[in-house]
Parts: C-alpha cells; structure tokens; sequence
C-alpha cells in the first residue's frame, strides 16, 4: 500500500511539473489552399508535413488562412480571389489549433459563403478567430487554456476590401480599427482573465521588407494596451523584427503554403514558435521555410 501511495504521489508531482511548464505556441504565415497547394491535398499529399513535428508539438499552432473554403459563390471583383475545397478542412484540424480569418481573401466569394464556411468550420470543430457572424463575434478572442495558464489570441485586418468587415447584421471579419483593438485587448485582460494576450494582424504593404510608419505605429498601440506579443502576415515577404517594452513584435511572417511566386523573398517564410513561462520575458525561436514550385514549405536547415 505505501508503495503504492508513493508511486501516485510521484506521479501528482511530475503531472503538476508537467502543467506548469513552458508553453510552446508556433505560429505560421499565409496559408493559401486553392490552386496547385489544394492540388496537392486532392492527391492525398499534406503540405505541412516538412512541419509536421514542429506543428504538432506545440502547445498551441496558429496560421492565417488566406482563402475562402467552399465550393460556390459570387466572385467579387478583385485581382486575387481563392476558394479551397472542403477536402483541405481535415488537413487544417489536424495541425492547427487555430486559423485566423482576418485577412483579404475569407470572403472573395461573397459574405454568404463566408457564412457557410464558418457554418463548415463548426460542424468539423475547426478553430477560427478574427471573423464571425457578427461583428461581437469577430472581435471575440480565441482563448486557450494550457498548462494553468489562459492565453487569448485577437485577428485583424486592415488591407482592403473593407466590404469583407463583419458589422452588427453582417457576417465578416474583423477591421484594425485603433479604438476596437484597445478595446478588444484590454476586454482580453480584464474579462477573460487572459495571462497572455496576443495580436495575429494582417497588415503592411506587400513585397516590402521593412513594416511601414502605420504598422509600426498600431504594433506600439497594441504593446501600449497590454498585449505581449505582435505577430504579423499580408505583405507576402518577411519583414523586420523588434522587441518592444520588453515584447516581441515580428512584423511579418511571409508566406507558409501559397504557389504563383518566382522571386525567392516571396518563397520564404518564418514559422516562429514563442515559449512562455511564468513571468520571465517570451523567448522566441524562428525556423525558416522554403516554398517549393508547388507553394509547399519545406524546412530549412538555415
């Protein structure tokens, strides 16, 4: 019986270790599932496998998904539009914790088929963020609770349409505007009780290495108001990094899965994984990903 009780408490002991280690959240760039990347998954083929292990290990994985999932609606008029198939929802649920919706492309097919994307992602239990079925709904945070700690993640865009924006009657995402973002964080810290609140925007302007007066700017803000980390996607590069008041601030990740590029810029991407622990500074860590003909990442040694 005393042999027992120890092994139990031996095993209370490192199960208490284990909930109060260092969190690990990767975060990843522009997914983009159309095209030759959902090519790919129709042959059976994952484009995240070069990942697979550093996605999968993580305590939290977050990417921007840069297309509309469907399979109809009304094209809107724009240069770009994507529309992935339903196929690549499984493929989603499987390495990410969550997507963000808050970019230029979650509704190039129309507000009603945005509304049933959102209608597929629930019925598949696949996690979203910074879009909704209102406008409260796009501005709530995704809050995950890991290892006795709450983290809560907030999505924004802020490169036009703005007609994609979700309003008090309308389905859509969720827009950068300065006043919404305070409050959105500081509601974050105050009603969800998050210990960490981070921001996931999509901003900047594209094929610039450097982020712009703007984001550098409303990066500041968000820091200001209380979040911990600023980590940024849309401008298809990666940009600069900067540690501010102490937080990192990676400007943007560049692109993850996404074909129609030559230049290499274009082609490489951050995957950046954050460890947080307790009260010291978040450690960051950045892996570089090298995008293939077919848009698929593969994992650098540099």
């Amino acid at each position: 019986m005393r042999k027992l009780i120890a092994l139990a408490l031996i095993w209370l002991a490192q199960a208490a270790l284990a909930d109060s280690g260092p969190i690990r959240m990767t975060f990843v760039g522009d997914i983009m599932l159309d095209e030759t990347p959902g090519h790919y998954i129709k042959q059976g083929k994952d484009p995240f496998k070069s990942f697979a292990a550093l996605l999968d290990s993580s305590d939290v994985t977050i990417g921007n998904l840069e297309c509309m999932v469907g399979t109809a609606g009304k094209k809107e008029d724009k240069p770009y539009t994507f529309m992935a198939n339903p196929r690549v929802i499984p493929v989603l649920k499987k390495h990410f914790s969550a997507l963000s919706l808050a970019n230029n492309h979650s509704a190039d097919f129309g507000i009603t088929a945005f509304t049933q994307m959102l209608d597929r992602f629930d019925q598949a239990g696949l996690r979203y963020f910074g879009g909704g079925r209102n406008i409260t709904a796009a501005h709530e945070p995704i809050l995950f609770d890991v290892k006795g700690k709450r983290i809560a993640v907030l999505g924004y865009n802020e490169f036009f349409p703005r007609s994609f924006e979700a309003l008090d009657d309308r389905a859509g995402i969720a827009w950068s505007d300065d006043d919404y973002v305070v409050y959105d964080i500081q509601r974050a810290r105050q009603r969800y009780q998050a210990d960490y609140v981070i921001v996931f925007p999509h901003w900047g302007i594209e094929h610039e290495k450097l982020a712009s007066s703007r984001q550098v700017a409303l990066a500041h803000l968000m820091i200001d108001s209380g979040a911990d980390a600023v980590i940024g996607g849309h401008p298809h590069v990666t940009q600069n990094i900067e540690t501010y008041k102490g937080k990192p601030i990676f400007y943007s990740l560049g692109n993850f899965v996404f074909n129609g590029f030559e230049d290499d810029d274009s082609n490489t991407g951050w995957v950046v994984q954050l460890t947080l622990e307790g009260d010291a500074p978040i450690q960051s860590e950045v892996f570089v990903a090298k995008l293939d003909r077919q848009g698929i990442p593969q994992r650098s040694p540099h």
